[in-house]
């Protein structure tokens, strides 16, 4: 009796790990990697046609208010007039285990981008890049506290956003102490300075490296869609303007994209990005405004718009569950023969439910863009991504280790920031 408790004791534990083993291979099992992939709602535009992949014995069924929304064939689902359904996953069609919401959206039409446009900004304050000691004192600055990445916005309770305004105030306060305010990130510091006089030059300084504009050269992502104003919103470079010494986000006080003619070429290598050097200063055609600078590009309003080079008509915006791996292109201006289309290979697709970078790996495998420019390079920021005859997205980093390669964010999350939808 006791041995057959024992055994039966054995037969159990083995039972329990064996359960146990299948429950983990269960999780890592491409049908539960699947699952796991699936999002809680797919956007798509009306005529696109997402593909939903589910690895045997998964499958998807619609359910629709509409027989005319949706159709799914061959794994394909195809969006018509605006609606809403319901997919269904199942275990063999029979056990539910994830329904997903199908939101079919408006056929958003706009021009893609692909002009190079000079960028000029203005801060928001005075930006702080480093700190030095004076040759008869250390750095009243660092002895205040205040640090490279800062942005001093008032002066004695008074706005300031160019560096000849600090200097003034610094010149007239003289030993003075001179209260300042300081953003850092986002807190707000109230801090109190007290100039030197330094030996070498007699001035009352600070001890601080400052800066209050910025300026370069990208590529134009998208335009055309009209605010209530009536003017036509744009977005551009899909990611930030930041300060070459400190990387800060910088904030826009004023801001300009002006035509820009691309005059030299750096070609990128290993290790060491390419780069487009254009001229935009010079001429100063004014294009628009910049009202807005974050990790997803800068948005503004154009003044006015010129007919689209290779698309007079514009075209619609892809949603980003509809983005596939595959083959792309992408529209940039690298010469002063103009804007150009060029084949692209979009490697892997993030499902993001959410505004992210990284949406997505692409590769250079044009014969002409490699041999000019080695792939991507800086000055191409921004250029729209197409696929399947719609705007997906837009170029926005290289590869250091591999100038064929970059990333690419959805123009879903770039259009949300510019307010179009």
């Amino acid at each position: 009796m006791g041995m057959m408790r024992k055994n039966t004791g054995r037969w159990h534990r083995a039972l329990g790990w064996a359960i146990s083993l299948l429950l983990v291979l269960g999780f890592y099992s491409p049908q539960a990697e699947a699952l796991r992939q699936m999002p809680r709602q797919m956007v798509v535009a009306a005529g696109q046609s997402p593909r939903v992949e589910l690895p045997f014995p998964l499958t998807a069924t619609l359910r629709q208010a509409d027989a005319q929304v949706l159709s799914a064939t061959d794994e394909t689902l195809s969006g018509g007039q605006e609606a809403e359904s319901t997919l269904t996953v199942s275990l063999f069609g029979i056990l539910p285990l994830k329904k997903v919401e199908v939101d079919i959206r408006e056929n958003l039409r706009l021009y893609p981008g692909g002009q190079a446009v000079g960028v000029a900004l203005q801060t928001q304050g005075v930006l702080v890049v480093g700190t030095s000691d004076l040759t008869n004192a250390y750095s009243p600055a660092r002895l205040a506290g205040i640090k490279a990445g800062d942005l001093i916005t008032e002066v004695d309770g008074r706005p300031i956003t160019r560096t000849d305004e600090l200097t003034e105030y610094v010149r007239k306060f003289g030993s003075r102490s001179l209260p300042l305010t300081v953003l850092r990130g986002d807190n707000q510091l109230q801090l109190t300075l007290e100039p030197k006089k330094d030996g070498a030059t007699g001035s009352w300084r600070i001890g601080a490296w400052v800066r209050d504009s910025t300026a370069g050269v990208g590529t134009m992502s998208f335009y055309g869609e009209v605010t209530p104003g009536g003017g036509i919103r744009y977005g551009a470079l899909g990611h930030a303007i930041t300060d070459a010494d400190t990387q800060q986000i910088l904030t826009v006080s004023d801001g300009e994209i002006m035509k820009a003619q691309v005059v030299d070429i750096r070609k990128g290598q290993v290790g060491m990005p390419g780069e487009l050097k254009g001229s935009f200063l010079q001429e100063h055609a004014v294009l628009g405004n910049i009202r807005r600078n974050n990790q997803y590009g800068i948005y503004g309003i154009l003044d006015g718009v010129q007919p689209h080079p290779l698309y007079p008509d514009g075209l619609p915006i892809g949603r980003r569950d509809a983005v596939h791996p595959g083959m792309a292109t992408i529209l940039c201006t690298i010469d002063p023969s103009g804007m150009k289309e060029y084949n692209i290979e979009i490697v892997e697709v993030a499902r993001q439910s959410e505004p992210a970078q990284r949406s997505m790996i692409l590769r250079v495998t044009d014969p002409r863009l490699l041999d000019k420019t080695g792939g991507i390079v800086q000055g191409m920021s921004g250029s729209p991504i197409l696929q399947d005859g719609r705007i997906v997205g837009a170029v926005t980093h290289v590869f250091v280790n591999d100038p064929t390669m970059g990333y690419g964010l959805f123009i879903e999350w770039m259009l949300q920031e510019a307010g179009a939808i």
